[in-house]
């Protein structure tokens, strides 16, 4: 990972257009190919970023970040401050609660419970950016993964947002579907979903403790 402390502007070119006007900032550039400029504010949540895959180019006082889209981060260093690289290795990753990990294992027993026609390929499918929860296939043979949290928020839906855009890469599984399972999706994230074409489902867990037929609230 590359950190950077800097005086910095940045600028979005896209769907819509942004521009952060100078300030010191600190800017990620990971190894995933992803680069984040955040504020000593707003928590985990970066001002502006682009996901992997992207290609950043640097020269002398910019760092300029482009993807397949045809979207534009450009950042303008006006002074830097810090600017060092550590390796942090390989990460084991996040280790799922009870809950989340039952569901999980629940719902890989029971995936046609969620569509019609649905099935399993595999549980805990691998990619470069960590393991998908549940990858399936529809009715018309289309890759649907699914991702699985005990609480459905804005960060579940950007994480079923990074694994689509691995999975397709992969002509094999190429366009993949999404579909976010929650005992509880908040408002918020509902909206954000939707508005990226994820479907929403709120699962009852003692339901599928139980075998019984589910009672599913679909966004």
């Amino acid at each position: 990972m590359r950190v950077i402390v800097a005086n910095c502007s940045v600028e979005y070119e896209g769907r819509l257009g942004a521009r952060l006007p100078p300030c010191l900032r600190l800017i990620m550039l990971k190894a995933d190919g992803s680069i984040a400029v955040h504020a000593d504010t707003k928590a985990y949540k970066p001002l502006n970023w682009m996901s992997p895959p992207c290609t950043v180019r640097e020269t002398e006082g910019s760092l300029v970040a482009t993807n397949r889209s045809g979207e534009r981060l450009t950042i303008e260093l006006h002074e830097v401050v810090h600017d060092y690289v550590v390796d942090l290795g390989d990460d084991p990753g996040l280790a799922k609660d009870g809950v989340e990990a039952e569901l999980q294992e629940l719902l890989a027993r029971r995936v046609a419970a969620l569509r019609e026609g649905l099935r399993l390929v595999r549980r805990e499918y691998p990619t470069d950016i960590g393991p998908v929860d549940l990858l399936c296939r529809d009715t018309d043979e289309r890759a649907v993964v699914v991702e699985v949290k005990r609480v459905g928020e804005i960060a579940g839906v950007e994480q079923l947002l990074r694994y689509q855009e691995r999975l397709d890469l992969d002509p094999s599984l190429a366009p993949t579907r999404g579909m976010f399972v929650a005992t509880r999706i908040k408002p918020q994230a509902r909206v954000y979903a939707s508005s990226r074409g994820i479907e929403c489902i709120e699962i009852n867990l003692d339901e599928l403790r139980a075998g019984a037929p589910l009672d599913l609230r679909l966004f």
